[in-house]
C-alpha cells in the first residue's frame, strides 16, 4: 500500500511539472508574438538617393536635408497605410538587395524592375508604376549626330555601375563604356563632354531634359519598351510584408498617386541633390 501510494506521489509531481513547463513555454511563445508585434513599429525602406525623380535629396526651409521623389512618397503612402513610421536609410544601390537579404531593410524602392535573376535573391511586390524605357542624354548641339541607333557605335558612352543600361550600352559595337555609380556624376560627364552620350531610364532622361537646355533626351525603338517597378522585400518574405504592400498599392493605384507623387517631385528639379554612398567594391544588382 504503501509503495502504490509513493508511485501515485510521484506520478502526480511529474504531471505538475509537465503541466507547468507547458504553461511556461506558451506564456513565453505568447511574450515572443507580442514583443515582435509591439517591436514593428517603423518600416525601413533602402534606397539610394542618386536617381531623380525617383529618389534625392534636397534642404528645406531650415537648411535640413529631407528625402523626396516619387519612391519615397510611395513609401511613406506604404508606411501609412500600415500604421508604421517610415524610416529611410541611403546606401548605394550595388548593394541594396544584399542588405535587405541581410536584413538591414525591410523593404527596397529604388526604381528596381522584377528580373528573373533579381527574383533569385529577393520577392517582389505588384508592380507601382510603368518606368519609360530607357533613353540616351546627348549635348543639344550634338544631337543630329545621332539620327539612329547605329551611330552611337564606336562612341563613348556612360550608364550608372552594375545596372541593365550599362550592360545595354556594353553590347553596342566598338563602343567604350564608362561605369559611374551617381546619376548626377554622368550629367555632368556628358554636359562637359568627356563622354558622347549616357544612357539612363526614360523618367530620369525626361527630367533632365526638361530642366537642362543643353541636354536632349533620345529613344530608339532598340532600347527596348516599358518596365514594371516594383517594390522588394528579403527572399521568401519572412516579415509578411507584402500583403500589406500589394494591398497598398491597389489603394494607391485607384486613387492615381503615382501621378501626383510624380508631380510633387518635379517641383523640387531646382533644388534637389542626388545623394549616394561612396563607391565599394561588393558585387551589385542591375537596376
Amino acid at each position: 500500500m504503501k509503495n502504490k501510494s509513493m508511485k501515485g506521489k510521484k506520478i502526480l509531481t511529474a504531471v505538475l511539472i509537465m503541466t507547468m513547463a507547458l504553461l511556461t513555454l506558451t506564456a513565453c511563445g505568447g511574450n515572443d508574438a507580442q514583443n515582435q508585434d509591439e517591436e514593428m513599429t517603423k518600416l525601413v525602406l533602402g534606397t539610394s538617393a542618386d536617381y531623380a525623380p525617383f529618389e534625392f535629396m534636397y534642404p528645406d526651409e531650415n537648411g535640413d536635408m529631407q528625402f523626396g521623389g516619387i519612391d519615397i512618397y510611395v513609401s511613406e503612402y506604404i508606411a501609412d497605410y500600415m500604421g508604421l513610421e517610415l524610416q529611410v536609410e541611403n546606401m548605394s544601390f550595388n548593394n541594396l538587395l544584399t542588405s535587405l537579404g541581410k536584413g538591414q531593410f525591410d523593404m527596397v524602392l529604388a526604381d528596381i524592375e522584377a528580373t528573373d535573376e533579381r527574383k533569385e535573391a529577393a520577392d517582389f511586390s505588384e508592380p507601382y508604376l510603368t518606368e519609360l524605357a530607357p533613353q540616351f542624354l546627348v549635348k543639344a548641339e550634338n544631337a543630329d549626330k545621332f539620327k539612329s541607333y547605329s551611330d552611337f557605335e564606336g562612341k563613348t558612352i556612360g550608364a550608372q555601375t552594375a545596372t541593365t543600361k550599362y550592360n545595354i550600352i556594353s553590347e553596342i559595337p566598338d563602343v567604350s563604356p564608362v561605369a559611374l555609380q551617381n546619376v548626377l556624376d554622368l550629367i555632368k560627364e556628358v554636359s562637359y563632354g568627356k563622354v558622347d552620350a549616357i544612357l539612363v531610364d526614360g523618367s530620369v532622361a525626361q527630367q533632365y531634359q526638361a530642366t537642362n537646355d543643353d541636354l536632349v533626351a533620345l529613344s530608339f525603338d532598340e532600347l527596348g519598351t516599358s518596365a514594371d517597378v516594383c517594390v522588394a522585400v528579403a527572399k521568401g518574405d519572412p516579415k509578411g510584408l507584402l500583403p500589406k504592400i500589394n494591398e497598398a498599392i491597389a489603394k494607391m493605384n485607384e486613387e492615381n498617386k503615382i501621378e501626383e507623387f510624380k508631380q510633387k517631385a518635379s517641383e523640387y528639379a531646382d533644388v534637389w541633390q542626388e545623394v549616394s554612398a561612396p563607391e565599394d567594391d561588393a558585387e551589385g544588382e542591375e537596376e
